[in-house]
């Protein structure tokens, strides 16, 4: 009676073990496929982050050369004006 009583048990265990092993597996896959999301995402965030770097020297320069026509204008004007007092 009490070996039919610890088999009983040790079947019961058995299939819990079988259950959990089964969840242990779903969530492996689970942790599996969210890893490969956040990696797809990373590789999407340096793109964009070359991205914005290469913009951002673009801006740079953009700047720059705005700074240099503002600086001939300033030139340009100040002539006009001299000329302007001249006449």
């Amino acid at each position: 009676m009490e070996t039919k009583n610890l088999s009983d048990q040790l079947v019961i265990a058995n299939k819990e073990l079988v259950i959990q092993n089964q969840e242990k597996e779903k969530l492996a896959t689970e942790l599996s496929n969210a890893n490969s999301e956040l990696l797809l995402q990373n590789e999407e965030k340096e793109k964009r982050a070359s991205e914005l770097m290469i913009a951002n020297v673009e801006l740079e320069f953009q700047n720059k050369e705005k700074g240099k026509r503002a600086a001939e204008l300033i030139v340009a004007i100040s002539s006009w004006i001299f000329k302007m007092k001249k006449s």
